[in-house]
């Protein structure tokens, strides 16, 4: 995600009733105290320059200084930057992605049986080169913004969009060994798309249960983390997120838990006063939608620790595993 100057849509999480249970990182914490000695070691290390700033930055693709050809890509999840066409150079080889799906679909009897999840991997690796389709203005309720974006990358070219795929297959895989019904909204199988307003309907129309769209950070090197985006209490237009607020800020603490307990990995410290959670009203994936969803920023891909990590086919597993325990806690609850 880029961020152009200080961001107006960020704010904090609504308070909620905890229907009989704590904070979800004090939990996770109580549960496993080898991660949090981690986080514990990582916040140690972090110096001064590594505190939350009270602006957000403008992204690199914003900067007139530095030319279009050789700008790599930035995005936020569903923003209207231009300059987004060209595809990234690979100066390496992405790691090569592992469809991690389950060809049984879910397993019978499984906890999750009769459950309707919907994983929609952020972006499409054809979006590069349908810059003129991605680009047209679609309805947000709020607004009207580009169907889509290409997406991020690491400064050696691992796109977003196959970095989301990846994990988006293995958490499909985790879920449906429990018995769940999955849905992609996408599976690298279109030309490019779908545009944000289509992938809320895929969610709205399966009736899911729960919706988690799975995106990675396009953000400043020294900018670590993971965060879990919520929607914004919106009526505006088509978009009425009063009856979600709730359960998808219920939705995204669990994941935020489990994320932490799982990788080992600590929330972002550059937004979300290091919660993992930020709300936003002006994603038409969140704003359209009409069940629980949440999006999960999984790391920073131009911050050379987190691409290490995001990299990482092992990291990757264990980000599914997090993803995929904080949703089946949510629908047990």
């Amino acid at each position: 995600m880029s961020y152009d100057g200080q961001y107006p849509h960020v704010s904090p999480p609504e308070p909620t009733p905890r229907r009989g249970r704590g904070n979800a990182l004090i939990v996770a914490a109580a549960l496993a105290p080898t991660a949090l000695a981690g986080w514990l070691v990582w916040q140690a290390m972090s110096g001064p320059g590594d505190e939350p700033s009270p602006q957000v930055l403008a992204p690199p693709s914003q900067s007139a200084s530095a030319p279009a050809a050789t700008r790599p890509p930035t995005r936020s999840p569903e923003p209207g930057a231009a300059g987004n066409s060209a595809a990234p150079t690979r100066s390496a080889a992405p790691p090569q992605a592992s469809s991690g799906a389950s060809a049984q679909g879910p397993a019978p009897g499984g906890p999750l049986a009769g459950r309707t999840v919907v994983v929609d991997p952020g972006h499409n690796p054809g979006n590069f080169r349908h810059t003129r389709e991605i680009n047209r203005q679609v309805n947000i309720g709020t607004n009207r913004k580009e169907c889509d974006t290409t997406g991020t990358a690491s400064n050696a070219g691992y796109t977003e969009a196959e970095f989301t795929l990846d994990v988006s297959r293995r958490l499909k895989a985790i879920l449906e060994k429990q018995g769940a019904t999955v849905q992609f909204t996408q599976n690298g199988d279109r030309a490019f798309g779908p545009c944000i307003d289509e992938r809320a309907r895929i969610g709205n129309e399966a009736k899911a249960d729960a919706v988690i769209s799975v995106h990675a950070d396009g953000s400043a090197a020294g900018h670590r983390g993971f965060h879990v985006i919520l929607p914004a209490r919106v009526n505006s237009g088509a978009a009425d997120t009063s009856s979600i607020v709730g359960p998808s800020r219920d939705l995204g603490e669990r994941i935020v838990g489990n994320f932490v307990r799982v990788t080992g990995d600590a929330p972002a410290n550059y937004l979300g006063e290091k919660t993992g959670l930020v709300v936003r009203d002006d994603l038409g994936g969140l704003n359209l939608s009409t069940v629980p969803k949440v999006f999960i920023e999984c790391g920073n891909m131009r911050d050379a620790q987190d691409i290490a990590l995001l990299s990482s086919a092992s990291w990757r597993q264990k980000a599914a595993q997090g993803m995929a325990d904080g949703i089946s806690g949510f629908l047990q609850g």
